[in-house]
């Protein structure tokens, strides 16, 4: 895929981005924060609430960043963005209307490999953007598609059940075209949304297969007196 701009106007577009919302990085990093205390709540309406706060992070990827950013490079960001509206719609519909989401950290695996993903989108990300010399703000911060998106991918580990596929095709999508896009801009740290996206649908395909097998049951009475007089 050949993009339609170079890594220093990609660059360029981060660092208006950032001068332009001020301190809203920091807030949706408070927010994220709060979903994930959320998550630990014995609160019935967490659920709903965590629902609603993911599609508030996918609106504003969508028409903050993408529309009214990265569309003045790419004209595909016109399209990318009435995707994330999507996805927000998948996530108020399913989690808040429908009320099909639980989320509910227990401390297995899950929610190890959960924690892991997030604390990478809240964490690592930045970190390791400072360190290759295009950190904040001088590169994507959190409410960018790219940590965002990994950021969610952590949350549908804590989801209890089976993961809804339609949840998560879209972000699948958006994390091939952001890896193919950061191995050719250079942007490491995105390579996480490879890894994200492999281990989401991984889980989802474990989840669907365990779900989908039948446990055996107690030998039937007829079999049960053929033993005996065996």
């Amino acid at each position: 895929m050949q993009l339609p701009f170079s890594r220093e106007q990609f660059l360029d577009v981060f660092r208006a981005y950032n001068d332009a919302i001020g301190i809203m990085p920091a807030l949706l990093v408070g927010l994220a924060i709060a979903l994930v205390a959320a998550a630990y709540s014995r609160s019935g309406k967490k659920h709903r609430a965590i629902a609603a706060g993911l599609a508030v992070l996918w609106i504003w990827s969508g028409a903050v960043y993408h529309w009214g950013f990265f569309a003045k490079i790419n004209p595909a960001a016109q399209l990318f963005g009435a995707l994330f509206l999507v996805q927000a719609g998948v996530l108020l519909a399913l989690g808040v209307l429908r009320s099909r989401l639980k989320f509910e950290p227990r401390g297995q695996g899950s929610t190890v490999i959960g924690w892991a993903l997030i604390a990478y989108a809240l964490v690592g990300y930045p970190l390791l953007g400072a360190a290759l010399g295009h950190g904040y703000p001088n590169g994507p911060s959190f409410g960018a598609p790219c940590p965002t998106t990994i950021f969610f991918f952590g949350l549908m580990f804590w989801v209890e059940g089976k993961i809804p596929v339609m949840l998560v095709a879209l972000p699948v999508a958006w994390a091939v075209l952001g890896t193919s896009a950061a191995v050719q801009l250079g942007i490491p740290e995105d390579f996480g949304l490879a890894v994200a996206a492999v281990l989401v649908a991984g889980e989802l395909m474990r989840r669907r297969l365990a779900s989908s097998a039948t446990p055996l049951g107690p030998p039937a009475a007829g079999h049960k007196g053929i033993a005996r007089h065996a």
